[in-house]
């Protein structure tokens, strides 16, 4: 069950599949201040981000993952970039309903970063629920994970206030942007929390701009 083509459209947003027509809009959405991406792999360059797209969608054409160009829907302005990747099948035995269904078990959301301009206000909350609804309520996924650098205390409030439930810490888990092994911060939503996840999101975007 692939989104090729696919458009997750919100009020304030909307996620694009990510393609080399987003390069110059992702360049210039990175290049306003650099100081929020203390933690983060965020491409500054031409070169830098052609190179990040391109890797992207070499993932996405391998069955990995989904990239997205984040586009403030008021201008068409590209503000910056999301995927769901990591995403997993489960072996289940031929006769459980979950077997050879189509959809993915469980997936991860990363690879995400804003312009400066658009943090904090509700972006990144109605992105969240854009691809949270797609993941529990059409590929049915049972866990939605989200890793952030066990440093980046600005990212892990952000997972938190979205509904992520923190898991641990994985110890030399990937590696970080200053070229050491990372510990990450790992949370995760799971399908029977979505429902009231969900409705603390739209809450959260009919009041005062929060993520």
């Amino acid at each position: 069950m692939g989104m090729e083509g696919c458009i997750l459209e919100g009020a304030h947003v909307r996620l694009e599949p990510l393609s080399h027509s987003h390069i110059d809009g992702l360049v210039g959405a990175a290049s306003i201040d650099s100081s929020y991406y203390q933690w983060s792999p965020v491409p500054r360059t031409k070169i830098e981000v052609t190179r990040y797209v391109d890797a992207a969608l070499a993932s996405q054409e391998a069955g990995d993952a989904v990239p997205f160009a984040t586009v403030r829907a008021e201008d068409g302005a590209v503000i910056g970039s999301t995927r769901f990747w990591q995403l997993e099948r489960w072996p289940w035995p031929q006769d459980h309903p979950r077997h050879d269904r189509g959809g993915f078990d469980g997936c991860e959301i990363g690879h995400t970063w804003l312009a400066a301009p658009a943090i904090r206000t509700g972006a990144n909350t109605e992105a969240k629920l854009l691809m949270l609804t797609y993941a529990f309520e059409t590929w049915k996924v049972l866990r939605v994970s989200f890793h952030t650098d066990v440093r980046n205390l600005r990212s892990r409030a952000a997972i938190e206030r979205i509904g992520g439930k923190f898991e641990g810490v994985l110890r030399a888990h990937r590696m970080a942007v200053d070229h050491i092994a990372r510990d990450s911060a790992r949370f995760s939503i799971v399908a029977a929390e979505w429902p009231v996840v969900k409705q603390d999101l739209h809450c959260m975007l009919s009041g005062p701009p929060s993520a």
